[in-house]
């Protein structure tokens, strides 16, 4: 098999991209023995581009409030084209800080975040409380963003893949074993884990935290500098528990310790997560667990009635400066697609169409410089890592 673009990954970003370039006539095939069965997998799905604006984080933040804007045009082509309810819906943020350390923090994020004029705002505890009646009796201050979203993951990467297969792009479901180097340089295509040589015009590396590893297989190439963030969370069922209901997603600090609450329709919450510079053994133990709980409940202490039905584990991409490696690599025919750390979910419309546009027009828009992989041109002879 040879075809004009081989993606290597087909969690949500790998599968966004695949169907960009599908819609450009190009013939793509996509590589993972498991799709979606990584961070895509453990998700929560917050589309959080105000409440993950962070000190030193600029231009990732600029990253994310773009993708935020593009995702109801995607949720809504993406719902078209399979008529799947992606659980796509505004529910705002409200995070609340436990003690007065907790709020200081808030309101140093507070006047960040609105420094770059994003739009929250501080409300009383009181406030809060008559928004979401279920708050802990410990809190010491909160802030509201209005106009944050959410999605199922798991339910965007199944229309992803049901959509990919309508248009005849091909999810190989095999390990890439190595990227192939072509004679004259650079890269023509992968080998699978079978020993089979796929032929691909150019080859799109979105792995995930693997991709690193990944790289290293291609001679002159080691600025992929992917690793393993682990992170345990879990879900729960409110969907028998009528005296239970939150509206929203409620994040927060507990003593230094952020936690989130993402309630879905249907009754589930998802519950999270612990960030852990571990590999992905995919175990989850129990003080991971524990943690979770601990600092959840103290925000929420209804949640103690509720039945656990999953407990999760999956690394996400990180990269060094949290921002995500997306357009060429460098090496003639292998572009990035990866390194999207807690944000993977919510950059995969941007990322889609950042590399939709390097193959249409050539280069990738300037909109998107920040994520140059090319800015870790690491090499035998000396340079960052």
């Amino acid at each position: 098999m040879s075809v004009d673009v081989a993606v290597v990954g087909c969690g949500i970003i790998g599968a966004s991209v695949a169907w960009r370039l599908s819609q450009l006539g190009l013939t793509v095939a996509c590589f993972d023995p498991a799709p979606g069965d990584g961070a895509t997998y453990a998700a929560a799905g917050m589309l959080a581009d105000v409440t993950e604006a962070e000190f030193g984080e600029d231009h990732l933040t600029a990253l994310n409030v773009a993708s935020a804007r593009s995702w109801p045009d995607f949720a809504a082509e993406l719902t078209d084209a399979t008529g799947a309810d992606l659980a796509f819906r505004r529910t705002g943020t409200l995070t609340v800080a436990y003690d007065s350390g907790d709020r200081q923090q808030l309101r140093r994020l507070l006047e960040l975040r609105r420094g770059l004029g994003l739009p929250i705002e501080e409300i009383t505890v009181d406030d809060a409380r008559r928004m979401e009646p279920l708050l802990g009796p410990r809190l010491a201050g909160a802030t509201w963003t209005p106009d944050e979203h959410q999605a199922d993951p798991r339910r965007v990467h199944a229309a992803l893949l049901s959509v990919l297969a309508d248009r005849g792009v091909a999810v190989v479901r095999r390990r890439v074993a190595e990227l192939s180097p072509a004679p004259s340089g650079g890269v023509d295509g992968v080998v699978d884990d079978h020993g089979t040589r796929h032929g691909a015009g150019s080859v799109i590396l979105a792995a995930g935290w693997a991709s690193r590893e990944l790289a290293r297989t291609l001679p002159g190439l080691a600025g992929v500098p992917t690793r393993p963030v682990k992170g345990q969370l879990l879900r729960l069922d409110a969907s028998g528990q009528p005296g239970f209901t939150l509206g929203r997603v409620v994040r927060g600090f507990v003593q230094a310790r952020p936690v989130y609450l993402v309630p879905r329709p249907g009754g589930e919450v998802v519950v999270g997560a612990t960030s852990e510079e571990q590999p992905d053994d995919r175990q989850v133990t129990a003080g991971g667990t524990f943690a979770v709980l601990r600092d959840a409940r103290a925000l929420v202490p209804g949640i103690d009635e509720l039945p656990l039905t999953e407990l999760t584990a999956r690394a996400r991409p990180g990269s060094p400066d949290n921002l995500p490696l997306i357009g060429d690599s460098g090496i003639p025919g292998l572009l990035l697609a990866t390194g999207h750390y807690r944000n993977g979910i919510l950059l995969a419309p941007l990322t889609a169409s950042a590399l939709a546009a390097r193959y249409r027009a050539g280069t990738v828009p300037e909109w998107a410089a920040a994520a140059d992989p090319r800015r870790f041109a690491a090499t035998v002879t000396g340079g960052p890592t």
